[in-house]
């Protein structure tokens, strides 16, 4: 290790790396919500729809970001619980505007909650209750309510009003997240 990396790891300068699982139904803004934290060199003009996963990386304080952007499409879901046992945090995208499917989001909530790389694991949610510009969304205490979040214990979590396109409540979202695991993971270590 070079003089410079070490005095930086000596002094806490060096970002510490972690990685955070994106996952929610296909259509909620998972690749809206990543692009956003992107470097402006980095960002996409036109967002598709994810197949399989995308890893993408951002920064935010301290902490390096790997996100794995997984798929919301049904047969790509499978592949969620290959990556659970290496995260620091799961960020859980929900289409607030999407009524119809919320009883979907809630059985993979309790999947993934259930699973054992996460189920005796103090790993932060966070839920972005996104598209809530569109008309009729639902409130992210609805969202919370029909989600049954107030049952989730043994993790912390937040669930943050969103919308993708503009950015609102993505840096809030995401500032708790980055607190989150410093406090369960890095200050741990």
């Amino acid at each position: 290790m070079g003089l410079f990396k070490t005095l930086a790891v000596f002094l806490r300068i060096k970002k510490k790396e972690v990685n955070v699982l994106v996952i929610g139904l296909n259509n909620s803004g998972k690749s809206t919500i990543i692009n956003h934290f992107k470097d402006e060199e980095d960002k996409q003009s036109e967002i598709v729809p994810t197949v399989g996963f995308n890893v993408e990386k951002f920064q935010n304080q301290s902490l390096s970001f790997t996100a794995f952007d997984m798929s919301g499409h049904g047969r790509y879901r499978d592949l969620w619980e290959h990556y659970y046992k290496d995260c620091h945090g799961i960020v859980f995208v929900i289409d607030s505007s999407d009524k119809l499917r919320l009883v979907v989001v809630k059985d993979e909530l309790d999947l993934l909650l259930q699973h054992p790389d996460i189920c005796n694991r103090k790993i932060p949610i966070l839920f972005f209750a996104n598209k809530m510009d569109c008309k009729e969304s639902l409130s992210s205490v609805k969202i919370a309510a029909g989600l049954g979040l107030d049952k989730i214990m043994d993790k912390p979590w937040n669930i943050s009003a969103s919308n993708a396109l503009t950015g609102d409540g993505l840096n809030e979202g995401v500032e708790w997240l980055t607190q989150q695991i410093r406090d369960t993971i890095v200050n741990r270590n």
